[in-house]
């Protein structure tokens, strides 16, 4: 008669202990896994790529906060490159007037950014409707080429009246180095 007890019990603890093994839970909640997410939608040394994501009851609001967050991505990662490349030119310069040309350089970046994204291009865009909520969510991907990006600053350089010849020669010394680079990883 005991062991007709034990039965039953092991196999509900048994039934119990299986049920939450298969729960795959953390205590952080569980893996979400979104669009544009991993290695492909990363920045490398040919691209600077940044991914939005929008949410609102209007559709075309949804997808305007998506463009703005991923532009934002891409701007920080421009104007975060160009201030480590010229601290390294600070760095490596004895020049005295190093730092005018550091400091010209990183307008240009600020004024690059708050214009136009050089050959800005749209890898991605996905769309998603929630019927209880009646929210739209937007995720877009963007990309730049790192060369195009930098070919377009010298551009600017030379149009901006503010940079004396020296000082333009230093941007396209700088800018030649980052375009070599960004080209020698795409062979």
């Amino acid at each position: 008669m005991r062991h007709t007890f034990r039965l039953p019990f092991l196999l509900l603890a048994a039934v119990a202990l299986l049920s939450a093994c298969s729960k795959n839970t953390s205590p952080a909640g569980n893996k979400v896994k979104q669009p544009f997410s991993g290695s492909a939608y990363e920045s490398n040394n040919r691209f600077f790529r940044g991914t939005g994501q929008g949410v609102s009851a209007k559709q075309n609001i949804a997808r305007s906060k998506a463009d703005l967050d991923a532009k934002n991505q891409l701007a920080a990662q421009v104007g975060t490159n160009m201030r480590a490349v010229t601290d390294q030119y600070l760095g490596q310069t004895e020049n005295a007037g190093a730092a005018d040309v550091a400091d010209k350089f990183q307008t240009l970046v600020r004024e690059v950014m708050n214009t136009e994204l050089a050959d800005l291009r749209k890898i991605g865009e996905e769309t998603y409707h929630n019927p209880e909520t009646q929210a739209y969510t937007v995720y877009v991907a963007y990309e730049i080429r790192k060369a195009a990006m930098w070919r377009f600053m010298k551009k600017q350089a030379r149009t901006n009246a503010k940079v004396s010849e020296q000082e333009l020669k230093v941007m396209d010394e700088i800018l030649d180095q980052q375009i070599k680079a960004a080209e020698a990883e795409g062979e």
